[in-house]
């Protein structure tokens, strides 16, 4: 895939960012260089191979997977002028 001159135009648009005609021709240089090293990637086979999360060998620490109300439920109502049952009270409004 290669970019060209109005595809980094309509990029810099998009993201609100002003480019002369000299800085878009550098910059799609540059996308397409990146672009050419990612297709490179793609090339590689990768079957087999773990995903890494760090270069040196670790356990990632994980926490239980737990449903809880993270027990701040009575410190989070705390201040509210009316509550019931860690809820907060509020008056009804019909319009």
């Amino acid at each position: 895939m290669s970019v060209d001159l109005a595809t980094v135009k309509r990029v810099a648009h998009l993201a609100r960012i002003a480019v002369s005609d000299t800085e878009a021709e550098r910059m799609m240089g540059e996308l397409n260089g990146i672009l050419g090293f990612v297709e490179q990637l793609s090339e590689v086979d990768v079957t087999g191979i773990e995903p890494m999360t760090s270069v040196t060998p670790m356990v990632m620490r994980k926490r239980a997977d737990v449903v809880t109300d993270g027990s701040k439920a009575g410190d989070i109502v705390a201040n509210a002028p009316l509550t019931d049952q860690n809820f907060f009270l509020v008056p009804k409004v019909v319009e």
